[in-house]
């Protein structure tokens, strides 16, 4: 139907009812993202998380403000692979280097109407010297780097600075794994 930044497919469809049956044939429009992967770098002797700002039509368009606070993320592109993708935007968005990853998860980001898939993991790093300002100025991008402690982030958290999933479950999942990765880490 469309393709440009993103693609936008029309599907036809049928399935079988649990019951038994079938449903009726559907049509369904499919925001057609691909794969990302994000990161939520984490520095276990400092005990300090980096969180970038960057401007998000999506959550201008929803109302919230432009300004979201995330974890670093980027497109999973052609003979690219997540792990790759989140050591290359932390240099691109934060200027930090990802020392050892932790897969948290993968999940779809919202599957009633797109493919999209991220992979989410936690990245050591070292946040002392992390500069304020990043971003590609080919691709548009104007991103603040946020090095805060783990106690003010939960904070942050508890304040609902972060409007989008993928920094609250990476926050979420981080508060259930801190001490282990800490231990892990040091």
């Amino acid at each position: 139907m469309y393709e440009g930044f993103f693609r936008l497919e029309k599907l036809v469809f049928q399935h079988d009812k649990f019951a038994g049956g079938k449903v009726q044939p559907q049509t369904r429009e499919v925001f057609e993202r691909g794969e990302a992967a994000a990161v939520i770098p984490y520095d276990p002797v400092r005990d300090e998380i980096i969180w970038i700002e960057q401007f998000r039509v999506g959550a201008l368009q929803a109302g919230l403000g432009p300004w979201l606070i995330e974890t670093i993320a980027g497109i999973v592109e052609h003979g690219e692979n997540a792990e790759e993708v989140i050591r290359r935007e932390a240099m691109e968005e934060a200027g930090c280097k990802i020392k050892e990853i932790e897969k948290i998860t993968s999940y779809l980001v919202s599957p009633g109407g797109t493919s999209e898939v991220i992979h989410l993991y936690c990245g050591k790093t070292n946040t002392e010297n992390i500069a304020k300002y990043h971003g590609l100025d080919h691709e548009g991008e104007d991103i603040k780097a946020h090095v805060l402690s783990f106690t003010e982030s939960l904070k942050w958290l508890k304040q609902d600075k972060f409007n989008s999933a993928t920094p609250m479950l990476a926050m979420q999942w981080l508060m259930l794994n801190r001490d282990r990765l800490r231990s892990k880490w040091k």
